[in-house]
């Protein structure tokens, strides 16, 4: 396998290309290049999450986890232009991108910087995330335990994770660490789940 998505400074070399993302409410042209997730098309994954997720909430702010050239943060930005959406990545290529392509697509209510770069008192009303399951799965277990805990009482993460890339144990595992955790819709073989935040007293 060539370099992964996940690489911070991407050593393939650049070649620009765009992908449209077309919803029932909005049509986006996006730059993205090689180095990248999914750079030829938008990922199945990614339009499963955004045809199927309830609208994000109206105000607050909304995080997109590993958001590569950014569909997910501009849908939302998009969905909710009241609203402060944070798109978060450790891919310096994709970052570039997005923040390119939120400047084309004229929102500005929303911003990308490395995971690390985010302001850790931050809280979110939402988070919506295609996860990079191919870290492999203690680092996506960290990432998941970095960044849930950040979700307001009353928030939900939404998240598209691929049956036989472990959907159904991921969600036990949630459970287990304290998120409550439903299954919202099942299609094409990817599973939407439903992240609940934990309450006081769960397990930690």
């Amino acid at each position: 396998m060539g370099e992964h998505y996940f690489a911070n400074r991407p050593e393939t070399a650049s070649k620009p290309r765009s992908v449209d993302l077309v919803l029932p409410d909005l049509h986006l042209r996006l730059e993205t290049d090689r180095g990248m997730f999914s750079p030829d098309r938008i990922d199945l994954g990614t339009r499963i999450l955004l045809e199927t997720v309830p609208p994000p909430p109206a105000t607050g702010t909304l995080l997109d986890l590993g958001c590569g050239y950014g569909p997910i943060a501009l849908t939302m930005a998009t969905r909710s232009p009241q609203a402060s959406v944070l798109g978060v990545d450790v891919n310096e290529r994709a970052l570039a991108a997005a923040t390119r392509n939120a400047t084309a697509a004229g929102l500005d209510n929303v911003r990308f910087c490395l995971a690390g770069e985010a302001d850790p008192g931050l809280r979110f009303e939402a988070i919506w995330s295609n996860p990079p399951i191919r870290i492999g799965k203690a680092a996506l277990h960290d990432l998941l335990l970095t960044w849930l805990p950040r979700l307001t009482p009353a928030g939900t993460a939404h998240l598209v994770v691929q049956k036989h890339l472990g959907s159904d144990s991921l969600q036990r595992w949630l459970n287990d660490q304290g998120f409550p955790t439903r299954r919202l819709a099942s299609r094409s073989a990817y599973r939407i789940l439903a992240v609940s935040a934990r309450t006081e007293g769960q397990i930690s």
